[in-house]
This record gives C-alpha cells, sequence and structure tokens, in this order.
C-alpha cells in the first residue's frame, strides 16, 4: 500500500476504513499485540473513541489555560487604558519597555524549558505548575508603585509564562497524528482570541470597581486575574493527563493505538526514544530547514506584535475608555471562527502555503487602510481583520514546524522552542513602533514591508521542500542521502515519510 494512503485521515468517515485497512495491514512486528486481531473497521471505531475522548478532556483544560496565559500577558494594554500609565507616572518609553521586557525573560527560557518537558513523564503537572506561577506573579502587578517595579514584575511574568506556549504545542504534537494537529492548534489560537474579546469586555467591567477599598481599577485587574489563574491551574492539574503511554484516562487498548498511530507516522513515540538533550539541540541547529522556518516566525511575530497593542489602535477610533475596551472584542471574536475555518480547510486540503499566502495579503490591504484613512469605518473593518489577517499563519506554521521537523522527538521540541524564541524577538523592538497615531505609520509600515518579505520567504521554503520530495521519491541512495543530512532520519525515510502540506 502506498504511503499517499496511509496519509488519510480517520475523522472523515467515508475514509475511516482505508486508513483502518492501511493501519491493520501494516508491519505486524511493530504493531501492538492488542491490535493484530482487529479488524479494519474496528480499529476505525477504536481511532474515533480516542480521538473524542482527548477532545474532550485534553483541548478543553489546553484551551483555558492558554486563555489565562494570554490575558495574564496581555492585561497590560488593558491597563494602559484604565490609566496605570498617569498613576505610575510613565512615559510612551517607559510603558513600551514593560510591554518588551517581558519578552526578555518569555524568550529564551522557552528552549530549556522545552528541553525539559522532552525529558520528563509528566508534562502535564509541569505545565500546571507553571501557570500556578505565573498567576501569582500577575497578580502582583497590583502591587507596583513605579516604574522599576513594573519593569521587574514584568521580567519575571515572562520567566514563568515561558513553559506554556512551547509548551502546549509539543504536547499536543505528543497526543495527535499529523492528520489531527491543525485543527488542534487551531483550537489553542481560537480560546486566544476568545480570551482577548472575554479580557476586553471583562477589563470594562472591572473599571467599575475603580476606587473600591483606596484600589485602583487596573489594581483589581490584575488581582481579579491572577488569583483566577492559580485557582485554575491548580484545578487543571488534576484533569491533564501526560504522554498516550501512561495516560490514565486511556484504557490499555487505547494507550496501544494512541502510541502506535505516532509511531506509523514519523517513528518512535514520545517516552520511546532515547536521545540526549545536547544532541537533540544539536540537531536542531543543523537542520537547514529551521533557519528559514525562524525567520519566518520573527515576521509572524512581527505582525502578531498587533495584539500588544490592539487597545490601543482601537483607542485611536476616539472613544471613552469603556467603549474602548467593549469594541476590542468583536474582532477577537471574528478572528476565533476564521481560525476555525482556517484549520479546518489546513488539515482537510493538507495545505499550508495557500492558506498562509491568503491570510498575508489581506493583512497588507489591511495595513493600508489603518495608514491611509481616518474614517471610523474603514478603521474598525480593518481591525475586524488584522487579528485573524496578521495571526492567522502563525497556527498553519506551529503545523509544519511540528510535522517538517518531526523526529528526533527532542529535536522536534528544541526545534519548536527556538523557532519560538528567537522569532519572537521581533515583539521586543515592535513594542518601541506603535506611536503616532491615529495612522502608526511607523508600525504599519514596518508591518507592510514584513508581510512581502514573508511572502518570498514562504515560497522559497515551498520550492525547497518540494526539491527534498523529488529526491525522497527518485530511490536514488546519493538523492536520499543528501536529504538526510537536511534533517530526515533514516526511520522516517523507510517509512515513506514525504515534506506535506507545500
Amino acid at each position: 500500500m502506498s504511503i499517499d494512503e496511509r496519509k488519510v485521515g480517520l475523522e472523515d468517515p467515508k475514509m475511516s476504513g482505508a486508513v483502518a485497512s492501511t493501519l491493520s495491514s501494516g508491519d505486524v512486528a511493530t504493531k501492538p499485540e492488542s491490535l493484530r486481531n482487529l479488524t479494519e473497521e474496528e480499529i476505525a471505531v477504536l481511532d474515533r473513541q480516542l480521538t473524542r475522548k482527548m477532545d474532550l478532556i485534553i483541548l478543553p483544560v489546553i484551551g483555558i489555560l492558554y486563555i489565562l496565559n494570554y490575558i495574564d500577558r496581555q492585561n497590560l494594554s488593558a491597563a494602559k487604558v484604565q490609566g496605570i500609565m498617569k498613576d505610575l507616572h510613565l512615559t510612551t518609553q517607559q510603558f513600551a519597555t514593560c510591554i518588551s521586557i517581558l519578552f526578555v525573560g518569555y524568550l529564551p527560557f522557552q528552549i530549556p524549558s522545552n528541553l525539559i518537558i522532552s525529558r520528563i513523564k509528566r508534562p502535564g503537572m509541569y505545565i500546571c505548575i507553571a501557570v500556578m506561577v505565573w498567576g501569582s506573579i500577575s497578580a502582583l502587578n497590583a502591587c507596583v508603585r513605579n516604574y522599576n517595579d513594573l519593569v521587574a514584575i514584568r521580567a519575571c511574568l515572562g520567566i514563568a509564562e515561558a513553559v506554556f506556549f512551547p509548551g502546549a504545542v509539543y504536547y499536543l504534537s505528543a497526543w495527535y497524528p499529523r492528520r489531527q494537529l491543525g485543527k488542534r492548534l487551531g483550537g489553542l489560537y481560537i480560546a486566544q482570541q476568545f480570551g482577548n474579546a472575554f479580557g476586553g469586555l471583562f477589563a470594562a467591567a472591572v473599571l467599575k470597581l475603580e476606587g473600591k477599598h483606596g484600589i485602583h481599577g487596573w489594581q483589581w485587574l490584575f488581582i481579579i486575574e491572577g488569583s483566577a489563574t492559580v485557582g485554575i491551574g491548580l484545578i487543571a492539574a488534576f484533569f491533564m493527563p501526560e504522554y498516550p503511554y501512561n495516560a490514565k484516562i486511556l484504557t490499555p487498548i487505547q494507550r496501544d493505538l494512541a502510541v502506535w498511530r505516532i509511531e506509523s507516522e514519523s517513528g518512535a513515540a514520545e517516552g520511546n526514544e532515547d536521545v540526549s538533550v545536547l544532541k537533540s539541540f544539536g540537531l536542531a541547529l543543523l537542520d537547514p530547514k529551521l533557519i528559514m522556518l525562524i525567520f519566518a516566525n520573527m515576521l509572524m511575530q512581527c505582525q502578531g506584535s498587533i495584539a500588544n497593542f490592539f487597545p490601543t489602535i482601537v483607542q485611536s477610533l476616539g472613544y471613552n475608555s469603556t467603549l474602548t475596551l467593549v469594541l476590542t472584542a468583536p474582532p477577537y471574536i471574528f478572528a476565533g471562527f476564521v481560525y476555525a475555518g482556517i484549520t479546518w480547510y489546513s488539515d482537510r486540503k493538507n495545505s499550508a502555503y495557500k492558506v498562509m499566502m491568503v491570510l498575508i495579503s489581506i493583512s497588507i490591504v489591511m495595513y493600508i487602510i489603518v495608514i491611509s484613512t481616518v474614517n471610523v469605518g474603514a478603521r474598525y473593518f480593518a481591525m475586524m481583520c488584522l487579528p485573524f489577517s496578521s495571526v492567522g499563519s502563525q497556527i498553519i506554521l506551529y503545523k509544519v514546524i511540528n510535522t517538517h521537523l518531526a523526529r528526533p522527538i527532542s529535536k522536534r521540541a528544541a526545534a519548536s522552542a527556538l523557532v519560538n524564541a528567537i522569532g519572537g524577538t521581533s515583539n521586543i523592538w515592535m513594542s518601541y513602533l506603535y506611536t503616532g497615531k491615529p495612522h502608526f505609520y511607523k508600525a504599519f509600515g514596518t508591518l507592510f514591508g514584513c508581510a512581502f518579505v514573508l511572502m518570498s520567504l514562504l515560497t522559497f521554503y515551498r520550492w525547497w521542500v518540494l526539491r527534498e520530495n523529488r529526491r525522497l521519491d527518485s530511490g536514488d541512495p546519493a538523492q536520499i542521502a543528501l536529504v538526510m543530512k537536511g534533517g530526515v532520519t533514516q526511520e522516517q525515510v523507510d517509512l515513506g515519510w514525504r515534506y506535506e502540506m507545500f
């Protein structure tokens, strides 16, 4: 049976029989004994039951934690609208530093964190402990009295939050095969957008607490949101499973299937490889794809920096603080629905390049609108489109990272962290460009240029991986050896693995 048949997804009932046949007729020596006597229909049913259980337990927990992660990271933007700059006597430059300093801790600590999470047996508990730590730090923002206090707290918050996003991406890729991963990563971003929407509405409500018990509204915001994060993180620790091979939520046969369907795609599953941390880090650095993906993510993070200043951008429409915070909600809600659509399409069509190019093209048009007009209707239309068009391509990119840099597993963890850490440095310097409202010429002019460079880079990456596929298809040992120098393992070659989605 061809490798193309093995790539069909079980989630489509019309295709489940063909896939189950592939799974059930593969190399019996690598198949768990508990699955060897099952028919293809029985394997398809078991696969659907397994996926449904994972979706009902894992996704809600990760989604809620990601909402909290993003709210606690972005609530300083809402606090600006509520008057924190006036109360702490901050200049515009100082506020930009408070935004960017979070990434100084957030970015470099992702790399050691992801190397740790790939080596421990309880990644779920590791993530939940980090949630409680950053929630406590976030609540301490209410105690700051000056610029120096705020900078120190934000730097510590970045270090604590560094665990979550790359860790969550790695964690999901340990549970879901690539045919299912896109929609689940999209679920994270959908949760992020609804978190942003809820955060804006919640901040508008908290504004009414201004002066209660002698506490400013922005202080109440940090106290309430930080305390909620600690409590929810503690509860999540009791529900979040670990790896498929040691998950107590699964029956023995479900554990066997969960591990085997990951192994059948790319090789050894989580918990079954023995590659040292230093070696995995070195393998990631030697992979030429990594440099391209880091640069791509850096350009995408430039576009995503809009989220750090979105309330400020909306405030340029001229409305009061409460209405400004309320108006930030609809664009994020709309983005959540768009993310659901693009991840469904990407998984269904196994496509990444086309989706990313369309989203980047839309963002270019929106940047032009913001720069060129002060018409409220036109600008708010652009703001409705900016969250999904400027951030949506990142969803697809993380799916690409976790499939094109799949093995060894610890290499994938290191690569994911490196892409997010180094690529995310653009958030630091972009924080200083959101000045000169209402047009924000420096910020949106930079984003306009980044978008064109990103489209060129993705087009080159597409040419590169298609060339590697042609080498693999040739069957020539010399050509295949060149591909293996580019990061593909012998195990992947034996499985008939190919670069997909481009």
